[in-house]
């Protein structure tokens, strides 16, 4: 089984910082792409940003220059650094891991939970 879990979200000012983490894992043998996302409260969903098994990261347009992946040491585990947070930050956010289980096998979707940000003064 695999296990994806966000932690890091928070109350914050407008302007501050917080630091996502997104953990995997269980029995794998690669993972192949970490894409984050927020889900708004009114149900839309965003993507943000992905950084693939070569440490290559994309981000979306409106979130480029403020927000920062990056992977620990094991590289199970991928930060999103989110920097000058505006109210409109306000949402869950949420990782959504690639793996691949064994070797040669297609790889799969694996969702967590989410972490709440909220942006309010």
């Amino acid at each position: 089984q695999v296990q994806v879990m966000e932690s890091g979200g928070g109350l914050v000012q407008p302007g501050e910082s917080l630091r996502l983490s997104c953990e995997v894992s269980g029995k794998i043998f690669s993972i192949v792409t970490v894409n984050w996302y927020r889900q708004f409260s009114g149900g839309a969903r965003e993507w943000l940003a992905a950084i693939n098994s070569g440490g290559v990261t994309n981000y979306a347009s409106y979130v480029k220059g403020r927000f920062a992946l990056s992977r620990g040491s094991a590289e199970k585990t991928v930060y999103l650094q989110l920097n000058s947070l505006k109210p409109e930050d306000t949402a869950v956010y949420v990782c959504n891991a690639n793996v691949r289980r064994h070797p040669g096998r297609p790889s799969d979707d694996y969702w967590g939970q989410g972490t709440q940000v909220t942006v309010s003064s």
